[in-house]
């Protein structure tokens, strides 16, 4: 593949990942340090400034098999065609491997129930997961089965097409019935494993909400993302002054009701099929923890 720099000044780490959509810059700079970049038919680095006009050949290699352990994991599919599977996942479910799971992850469920179907997009075979929920978070997650569905939906969730409801109750009653918070996100100042609303090194990050019900002391509201920020709805509520119910991490710190992880799940997903282009919408009723906290909110009233 050769691309043409349009633009002065832009890192080579930049530029590939904005006109490879999937690509990650991490997988861009593993791609140039195993020399498969070359700029003008030559060797480059990955914070070289590129010149409108560069010529940028990229050649991916074929895809390896990553060492992730495929596991008999029970998962929910609520929609599949040969390009794409959207997973309702459970509170309590972590998306990736990491340091503590190993092996009890959704991605080993996938390698187990759809391991011959996987995207290699970043240049490893693995499920074409292009966006996440918190391992506390249940709902809907889509899942990429080969390059050009990883590629077309990595691109709708970075220009913000493919849509995400949430559900969600959070402390205290708001006066209006909605309302938007605009307020960037980053990384938290001293504890690298919070977010918080900064204008340091924060990015734009857009949730509308409305209230769907009001209950004594707290209220069940529904939230739309127009970004995608780690922990966006769970910060942005707790910076306006309703933390959801359960997040001890963003906001009251002793559980309540029974919830000692947040009440939020992802309930609609929306988006074009990365194949024809038509739309695709997905939904997942509340789960049984969620409807709990709602009958004590009831017999509470």
């Amino acid at each position: 593949m050769i691309f043409t720099a349009d633009t002065a000044e832009e890192r080579l780490d930049a530029f590939l990942p904005r006109v490879l959509e999937g690509l990650t810059r991490s997988a861009a700079q593993r791609l140039i340090q195993e020399n498969c970049i070359t700029v003008n038919g030559k060797a480059c680095k990955k914070n070289d400034r590129l010149k409108e006009g560069d010529q940028i050949r990229v050649e991916i290699p074929e895809a390896q098999p990553v060492d992730i352990p495929a596991k008999d994991i029970p998962l929910q599919i609520v929609y599949e065609d040969e390009d794409v599977l959207v997973v309702n996942k459970p509170k309590g479910l972590v998306v990736h491997p990491a340091a503590g799971h190993q092996d009890d992850t959704l991605v080993n469920g996938l390698l187990f129930a759809r391991g011959n179907s996987l995207s290699g997009i970043n240049g490893e075979l693995r499920p074409g997961i292009v966006h996440r929920i918190d391992k506390d978070t249940s709902g809907l997650l889509a899942v990429a089965k080969n390059d050009l569905a990883h590629t077309v939906l990595a691109s709708q969730l970075k220009d913000h097409s493919m849509a995400r409801t949430y559900e969600a109750v959070v402390c205290g009653n708001f006066k209006e019935d909605s309302g938007t918070v605009d307020a960037p996100i980053g990384r938290h100042p001293t504890d690298r494993k919070r977010m918080c609303v900064t204008a340091r090194n924060g990015k734009e990050a857009v949730t509308h909400w409305e209230v769907v019900r009001r209950y004594r002391g707290y209220t069940h509201i529904r939230c739309r993302l127009e970004t995608g920020r780690t922990h966006q709805i769970r910060v942005h509520m707790a910076h306006i002054g309703h933390p959801i119910l359960g997040d001890t991490v963003y906001g009251r710190k002793k559980p309540e009701l029974g919830q000692d992880s947040q009440c939020l799940h992802a309930g609609v997903l929306c988006f074009a099929h990365p194949r024809d282009g038509r739309p695709v919408v997905v939904c997942a009723d509340l789960p049984e923890y969620f409807q709990n906290v709602l009958a004590k909110l009831d017999r509470m009233n």
